[in-house]
Formats: C-alpha cells, structure tokens, sequence
C-alpha cells in the first residue's frame, strides 16, 4: 500500500496543474511541485494545517465561499475564478476546480482542488473538450451561476461577460419541420458551441431557441472575437433531417461587465446586441455599446 502511495503521489507531481488533497477532518494533506511554484508557499508550510487557514492564505477576497464548496456533493464543473496571493505578495488571477474524493465503493474520503494560473488560458486552443461535451444548463442553473458569477466578479474586480446566442434557423425550422426537428437541430448546435467553450466558461440554454454563455475574457474585443470563434463553429454543424442538409448560423450579442454595471443591465445589453445582429442579417456578432455609449443607429 505504502509503494502505491509513493507511485500516486509521485505522479501528482509530475502534473503540470497545481494539486491539492484535503482530507474528510478538514486538513490539507497533499500539496504538489506545480501547487508550490504556483503560489510560493512549500508543501511543509501547509500539509497538516487546517483547509480554512490556508485557503485565507492563498484566495483574496473569496476564501470563505471556496471553503464552503468543499463539503458541495454537486460541485461547477468547469470551475471558478478566483483572485490568488503568492508568498511574495503579488496577486494573480486563478481557475480552480473541485473535486469530490470518493473510495471504491462510493464513500467520500477528502476532496481535491485542481488550480492553474488564469494567464494561461488565452494560450489554451478553442475546442478543447471531450467529444461528448453538451451544454446541459438549464436556464435555472444558468440563472444562479449567473448571479454567483457576477457577484464573485465585481467583488474581486474581475472580469466578466455574457454572450447571448440564437440559431438564425430556428424559428423557420420549428414551423417548417416541427419542434422535434428545430429541439435536434438545437441540441446539436449545443455540442458544438461545447467545444469551443474557454475553461472556466459556463453556457446553458437561455430560452426556447437561445443559449448564453458566461465569459472572462479580459476585454470587450477578445470576447468579440470569442464570439466569432463560436460563430463559426455554428456554421460548422452538420444538422440533416429526415436526409436533408440544413446549414445554420448564429447571431451573437456580446456584451461585458463595466464599473457600475448590474447584471440585469449586462443582460440586457447582449440581448439587444444580439437583436442587432438579427437585423444585420444574422450569421453575425455585435458588440454591445458600454453603458455611457451611445448605441448605433
């Protein structure tokens, strides 16, 4: 047992992600090479201390809601960000995932936390997900992350956008084909907006015939060109019914988080976006104007 042990963990460390184990008595119990360089603190600084204590050490601002995640039987699955302190002082922005531990036979024995610096993330190609990813929100689950989001991101002034999505086909096929041919054509366009999601990101349904999608990207242009990335993989569905080929395309509305902004506001500003995009002959994406700005004529 102890060889197999040594061989684990010895490979926990050679993982390029930061690494950590927390044990069911609250304590920290593995702390990786990756998790040590990540944040400057040894895994002797902090294997054996109680979670609570080194999560203050490590997250600004959030470390109380993280805390709470961990004793989460349903944990996001494409994690959080969050603001992190190195040893040294300096703050840098972080995605974290959760993970419930669970022995053979099903029972909870601790929980991990795997963590990667967010600077990362532009580096990270588009599509990379499993095949089988969908996007299986609902827009009540969507409606709650949503307001966990944005408020964990204005506290910590992070950013934040949403993306507002709609098959420009939509409408047509429910009348032309029915509702079973335009909820197939949906679901298929679902799996292929997954692969194109950043990790970290969060999208669901939003509405009969919409999806939405929250983002931190950093600016008002990259998520612009986000959203053209995942244009273009709309264009990319194969959907055919009954033998037929159907192309489709997507008009999106992007719009990101200001100083002041509320989230109502924010929603407001992509649907009408999107709308824009509608009238501009879909199969385009539009920018929504900041909250001081005038909007197009």
């Amino acid at each position: 047992m102890s060889e197999r042990t040594e061989l684990l963990e010895a490979a926990l460390d050679c993982l390029p992600d930061s690494f950590a184990a927390m044990s069911m008595d609250g304590t920290l119990a593995f702390w990786n090479r990756a998790a040590e360089a990540t944040t400057g603190y040894a895994a002797r600084d902090l294997i054996g201390r109680p979670v609570c204590d080194a999560l203050e050490r490590l997250i600004s601002g959030g470390a109380r809601q993280w805390i709470d995640q961990t004793d989460a039987e349903t944990l996001p699955g494409r994690g959080s960000l969050v603001h992190m302190r190195h040893r040294l002082g300096h703050e840098l922005p972080a995605m974290v995932r959760i993970l419930v531990l669970r022995d053979g036979f099903g029972e909870r024995i601790g929980t991990a936390a795997i963590f990667h610096p967010a600077e990362r993330l532009d580096a990270l190609p588009h599509g990379d997900c499993a095949e089988d990813a969908a996007l299986e929100t609902s827009q009540a689950e969507m409606q709650d992350r949503l307001e966990m989001e944005f408020e964990d991101c204005a506290r910590s002034h992070l950013p934040f956008g949403a993306l507002w999505i709609t098959v420009d086909q939509a409408h047509e096929l429910r009348r032309t084909h029915g509702a079973r041919a335009c909820d197939a054509m949906l679901e298929k366009v679902a799996h292929v907006l997954a692969g194109g999601l950043r990790p970290g990101e969060e999208a669901g349904r939003w509405g009969d015939d919409e999806f939405l999608v929250i983002s931190h990207e950093r600016s008002a242009e990259m998520l612009a060109a986000h959203a053209r990335v995942l244009a273009g993989l709309a264009r990319t569905a194969d959907f055919r019914w009954w033998g037929d080929r159907i192309s489709l395309s997507a008009s999106i509305g992007a719009a990101q988080a200001e100083e002041g902004d509320t989230l109502a506001g924010l929603l407001e500003r992509a649907q009408s976006a999107m709308h824009a995009s509608i009238h501009a002959g879909g199969n385009h994406v539009t920018s929504a104007p900041g909250r001081h700005e005038c909007s197009p004529s």
